[in-house]
């Protein structure tokens, strides 16, 4: 009978420890906003002289915020990056950001000639465990790149393999600095990554010789043995923000 006790006590010590580990795993959110017409420098201003010291106030860590560089989305987009403790966390601080006062008064302050913002996206997303981000500056303000792949039904498992056998050090061997790579919680089939180059320029040649790479093409090319993996690719190019931290 001892011995059963010292058993039901033990497990009950590990699922409780592994529950709390679980709780405890960050996630991260991309948000994506859209303004009205003419409102995006309303909207930077109101996160640059308050939003970003209130969601930090709320146990939010801001990650990186930036504004796209195509011409048709320049003008009125700010997408920016959460980490919350967990998802929990997570709607519990947006509960409190909301209800603060500082908030409601700047946000009303911010809006007395209109509203800002037309529309906002937002995807929680899990880190991948081959996200080696580096969140660490350098002497110049770099471009970042903003990707997102739709894989074929099924076959993210195999994406994910892929960039772990070498995909990653094929972008170093690039030029191409590995920033953030994510797995969306509520929507399957997808991986969405942060990566950096030094400009524009430096982008496209980066690309151009990762593509061009032998080795990239022999890997792709037996990873698709049984059919293609991704089906859809999407990039933004994106500047950081005057009050982004990563820059």
């Amino acid at each position: 009978m001892k011995s059963l006790l010292f058993l039901s006590a033990a497990l009950a010590t590990f699922a409780f420890a592994s529950l709390a580990h679980a709780e405890e795993t960050p996630v991260y959110e991309l948000r994506i906003y859209t303004t009205n017409e003419g409102k995006l420098d309303d909207l930077n201003a109101r996160f640059r002289d308050h939003t970003v010291k209130l969601f930090e106030k709320h146990g939010m860590k801001n990650m990186g915020y930036w504004t796209p560089t195509d011409p048709a989305l320049k003008d009125n987009t700010l997408i920016y990056i959460l980490q919350h403790k967990s998802r929990d966390a997570a709607k519990k601080s947006w509960a409190a950001f909301s209800a603060d006062p500082d908030w409601q008064k700047a946000k009303a302050a911010s809006e007395e000639n209109g509203k800002i913002v037309s529309k906002a996206e937002s995807v929680y997303m899990n880190e991948t465990d081959f996200s080696p981000h580096d969140l660490e500056n350098g002497s110049n303000t770099r471009l970042f790149e903003l990707r997102k792949y739709t894989c074929a039904e099924g076959r993210l498992p195999n994406l994910h393999q892929r960039f772990r056998d070498g995909e990653l050090d094929l972008f170093t061997k690039a030029g191409m600095q590995h920033i953030f790579y994510f797995e969306p919680t509520d929507t399957p089939g997808l991986l969405i990554y942060v990566v950096a180059h030094k400009d524009d320029a430096d982008a496209k040649k980066s690309w151009a010789s990762f593509r061009g790479d032998p080795e990239w093409i022999k890997m792709r090319d037996a990873s698709e043995a049984d059919g293609p993996i991704v089906t859809k690719v999407e990039s933004t190019m994106m500047v950081p923000t005057d009050y982004s931290a990563l820059k």
